[in-house]
């Protein structure tokens, strides 16, 4: 597709911000039983306004208990504009719990779809009316066909932070280096590489809730990926997997890898006593 965009279009839903928290436990254990049981009903509070705006509301806000020595607890955030999640941000350090946390590590990022397969559809559909690329007439059947697929994925650009007991983040980059650059690499292959690459995931998809953020100009890596499930050992086998795809195995690098325990919101003084 020589004369179209090399740049596939992207459907953008919540902004997502991910905590990462070592926690005080000595200075926790020197406070006075009755001190520390008002600083957490004070956060269990602050946490369940931050958790869903009403009873019957999607959870948007969800605590875990992490794993290893990255940190203690993790924190996940959807909300609809960069100003809601910095706010998030601005209520939990009214919090005294708060003095209690040291951010080791965070992630901005917005929930994106990847629009590969519909994106060469769309620019053909506009060549074939006679539309130069990035004309206005380009330009607005382009803007409404993103409306039409924005209009038909409002629950997964929206996502609810699923039900699951165990959470898995890590981030990602497409290589683009001087001997493998996947920017370079036509679009029609970059297509088919991903349809061979999502196939994958799809079939991981009765046992893995999958939510991609998309971060460049917002973050360090291109992409944020969040995997959900209640089997934790699937999270390997997914990952283990896909690493076999040309796409990954060819073209992909990885962050850290983070991987916590689903903590309700209720059970933090539990947590707090060393019962998980």
């Amino acid at each position: 597709m020589p004369d179209f965009p090399p740049v596939p279009l992207t459907l953008e839903g919540s902004s997502a911000l991910h905590q990462f928290f070592r926690f005080d436990w000595k200075a926790w254990r020197s406070c006075a039983d009755g001190e520390r049981e008002k600083i957490a009903g004070e956060f269990t509070a602050a946490l369940n306004k931050l958790e869903r705006a009403r009873a019957d509301a999607p959870v948007r806000t969800a605590l875990y208990s992490q794993l290893g020595h990255k940190g203690d607890l993790m924190l996940i955030h959807f909300r609809d504009s960069l100003e809601a999640l910095n706010q998030v941000e601005l209520d939990l350090a009214q919090t005294r719990f708060y003095d209690f946390l040291d951010q080791r590590h965070s992630y901005v990022s917005v929930v994106e779809l990847g629009l590969y397969e519909s994106s060469r559809k769309t620019y053909e559909a506009a060549t074939a009316k006679g539309f130069e690329a990035h004309a206005p007439e380009w330009n607005a059947e382009i803007a409404a066909s993103l409306k039409r697929g924005a209009d038909a994925m409002a629950p997964r650009l929206f996502p609810a932070v699923p039900d699951a007991k165990y959470l898995c983040f890590y981030p990602m980059d497409r290589k683009r280096g001087e001997q493998v650059n996947w920017y370079s690499v036509p679009f029609a292959e970059r297509q088919r590489m991903m349809h061979e690459h999502g196939l994958i995931g799809r079939r991981y998809g009765d046992v893995v809730k999958q939510i991609i953020t998309g971060s460049i100009g917002m973050d360090d890596w291109e992409w944020g990926v969040d995997l959900f499930a209640d089997d934790p050992v699937v999270f390997k086998k997914l990952i283990y997997e896909m690493r076999f795809d040309e796409v990954s195995a060819v073209y992909a690098l990885f962050g850290q890898f983070f991987i916590g325990v689903r903590l309700p919101v209720e059970k933090l003084g539990e947590w707090l006593e060393g019962k998980l």
